[in-house]
């Protein structure tokens, strides 16, 4: 074998993997595969002026490359079971934090040691969510900001890049077994082969990873899909909820359908930003703890989760089309003021420019309502209504919403309790496997696979 373990996949997962055998074990040649770039050649185009929409790079610097898709979020690890993926199911709750919290002191310790650590305990944001019918999800949330998030990679990289054997700008094309307990790897003419295998490649790999199912026979079943929208309105307005708790995971549930309608990754200060998941356009979110890179915004995503069942199992497909129709209407992402949406009427250039809240975003103003579907629509509204009650001017006709924000999870791969396949030495971690969907999470995974693997040496 050419290694001992082999890591598909240079997001939080198969970093944190690698950290772990590097740090713990370092008798073991280990070796990470990226699609994408290294981090200080990561750059996306675009940048408001002259290039103002995706122009479709081979590989998207945003989702794919040293860090994967979270290194350029605002750094949010949220240590939780409440939320973030189900890795709790697999390993215990106990332990899920244990790694969590690990993860943490990594992370402070590369770079990390100036940022806060917000909590929801005894806060008192949840009895008044309670009583206007919203439910607050409890979590330490530690933010490390777009900037610092930067900064950790960085040192972490720099640490690992001497130990460990990383090749970027490499696409695995496929995976097979060697018939001798081994995995090998093919991209293009180049292969490589290990004892254990590591994949993680993220939500940006979800069509190779089916692939991989499907060739080595890997049961797999439909995960969800959360599709919605991108608030951005004055910071003032959530800053209550914000100084506290950075960020507040709330709950509604409807009174029309009863759909569960939650708020995403808010970013108090922040910008909102184009996301390129598989060539389709969607928004997100960064925030920033340098003070001068802050805005006078704050946005956050509400997102409608959406389970199929029998016949229909593309949830990723739906999403998919819903994001589709928007770049096909919007030439990209399109962003529409509250007051026009409820209206029923597009938004123009000329009324946005007039609205008290500046864009951060260049968008297309149009119509959300001819892209998104009713009921998720309705539900969106009724949750900005609720949100009014507990942070009064939510509902101002000049709130922006930016369509689409669409949250793909892989589907999710039918392992044991180790994260593994039901082949031997196979493991598959991080959003990937559709078990995390957090950087937190994901990590945490990575830490616990490669502890497994150790002990089997």
């Amino acid at each position: 074998m050419n290694y001992d373990v082999m890591i598909i996949g240079a997001g939080p997962g198969g970093i944190y993997s690698a950290y772990e055998l590097m740090t713990k074990r370092p008798d073991l040649k280990v070796l990470v595969m990226e699609a994408g770039h290294t981090l200080e050649k990561r750059h996306c185009p675009i940048d408001g002026e002259k290039v103002k929409t995706c122009v479709s790079c081979p590989s998207c610097s945003i989702m794919n490359g040293f860090g994967g898709a979270g290194a350029f979020s605002d750094g949010k690890y949220n240590i939780t079971n409440d939320f973030g993926g189900t890795l709790y199911r697999h390993i215990g709750r106990e332990k899920a934090l244990e790694l969590m919290y690990y993860v943490d002191e990594i992370n402070v310790s590369h770079g990390g040691g100036g940022t806060q650590m917000y909590s929801t305990a005894g806060t008192a944001l949840k009895k008044v969510c309670m009583q206007n019918g919203l439910t607050l999800l409890e979590a330490s949330v530690r933010h490390l900001g777009t900037d610092i998030n930067y900064v950790v990679l960085e040192n972490l990289y720099n640490e690992m890049k001497d130990r460990v054997d990383f090749l970027f700008d490499t696409k695995v094309d496929r995976l097979e077994e060697t018939g001798d307990g081994g995995y090998r790897a093919f991209a293009g003419e180049r292969s490589w082969t290990s004892r254990d295998c590591i994949i993680s490649a993220g939500r940006s790999g979800s069509k190779w990873l089916e692939s991989v199912c499907r060739d080595l026979k890997i049961v797999t079943h439909s995960n969800r899909v959360d599709i919605g929208v991108r608030v951005e309105l004055p910071a003032v307005i959530f800053q209550h909820i914000t100084d506290e708790l950075y960020e507040g995971k709330i709950v509604y549930r409807t009174r029309k359908f009863e759909d569960n309608v939650r708020t995403f990754c808010m970013n108090p200060r922040g910008i909102v930003v184009n996301e390129n998941t598989n060539g389709i356009i969607t928004v997100n979110g960064h925030s920033f703890e340098d003070d001068s890179r802050r805005t006078d915004n704050t946005n956050f995503a509400l997102l409608v989760s959406k389970h199929f069942s029998e016949p229909f199992k593309d949830s990723n497909g739906y999403g998919e089309s819903i994001a589709r129709l928007s770049n096909m209407l919007g030439g990209g992402v399109i962003v529409q003021r509250f007051g026009d949406l409820e209206r029923g009427r597009r938004s123009t250039a000329k009324r946005i420019l007039e609205g008290v809240v500046h864009p951060t975003l260049h968008a297309t103003p149009g119509d959300l309502s001819l892209v998104l579907p009713k009921r998720i629509l309705d539900g969106i509204i009724e949750m900005i209504y609720a949100l009014d009650k507990i942070a009064p001017g939510t509902a101002n006709d000049d709130t922006l919403l930016y369509g689409v924000e669409v949250k793909f999870y892989n589907m999710e791969v039918e392992l044991d309790q180790n994260l593994e396949t039901t082949h031997r030495g196979l493991f598959i971690i991080g959003d990937g496997s559709g078990v995390t969907h957090s950087l937190s999470h994901a990590s945490a995974s990575g830490v616990y696979v490669a502890r497994e693997i150790m002990e089997r040496r």
